[in-house]
């Protein structure tokens, strides 16, 4: 707790983690925080009972934590789901954008709406959310810090997801350039991006698959959600850092193979 004090005052501080109610990386991110002593909000769309779960193990009932729902993609419900992150406890101090989606399908059946449907999901609610929260933070002596997360890939995109490879591959362009705005407004905003590699492999990959995806890394081996979330946790703190995207990959975007 000392460290986080002297980041981000005396008061408890509070992070908003969009995308966090299922099993996956956001909810791992949302429980490493709490576990730091961050207050959190768990935000999600269609995974809600999840939230309240997660929720429920976290803090057994008691008031630090708070669970949102909302359509990200449209700018009343984004901006909703800040402020009412900041009002429930009168401030933000994180935000870790993490809601994504992502669908395969090959070049030839990849329509305009698939593009637009990403971009809407990917980058545009991604940039929603930090707008309104770097507002927020710009009005905070301490200031704050944003991470989103994007995709190591997109230096080495793979076959057949030709709509979701752009949406992420904005996502460092949108740090750098957050970095510059809010840091304009207050020299205490910090805005970076993690690049998350193989951290949680899909349980659909064959073992043929499993395999390749691990031997394709410098370090021959899987991450962990923990990996991902542990490095959101150093961007969030560490006061002399911005608009850095973090690949978190094992050596995966550098790799030869």
């Amino acid at each position: 707790m000392e460290d986080l004090n002297l980041v981000f005052g005396t008061s408890r501080p509070v992070a908003l983690i969009t995308g966090s109610g299922a099993p996956r990386i956001g909810n791992c991110i949302a429980r490493t925080l709490f576990a730091r002593g961050y207050r959190v909000v768990l935000h999600a769309r269609e995974s809600i009972a999840d939230a309240h779960t997660t929720a429920d193990e976290l803090d057994a009932g008691g008031s630090d934590t708070l669970v949102l729902s909302g359509d990200l993609t449209d700018e009343s419900e984004a901006y909703s789901v800040v402020d009412r992150a900041r009002d429930h406890f009168g401030r933000l101090d994180v935000l870790v954008n993490s809601a994504a989606s992502w669908n395969s399908r090959s070049l030839e059946e990849t329509t305009a709406e698939d593009l637009r449907d990403h971009f809407e999901a990917n980058t545009v609610a991604s940039f929603l959310c930090a707008q309104r929260a770097g507002l927020i933070m710009s009005g905070q002596s301490h200031g704050g810090a944003i991470i989103n997360l994007g995709d190591w890939a997109t230096v080495r995109p793979y076959l057949d997801y030709a709509a979701y490879f752009p949406s992420k591959g904005a996502i460092p362009t949108m740090t750098r350039s957050l970095a510059v705005e809010l840091s304009s407004r207050n020299s205490r905003i910090r805005v970076n991006a993690v690049l998350p590699g193989p951290a949680m492999l899909p349980g659909t990959l064959s073992q043929t698959e499993h395999k390749k995806a691990i031997h394709a890394t410098l370090l021959q081996k899987a991450g962990r959600p923990e990996d991902i979330a542990n490095a959101v946790a150093f961007l969030a703190e560490s006061t002399f850092i911005t608009g850095v995207s973090l690949p978190v990959d094992g050596g995966r975007s550098i790799g030869s193979q």
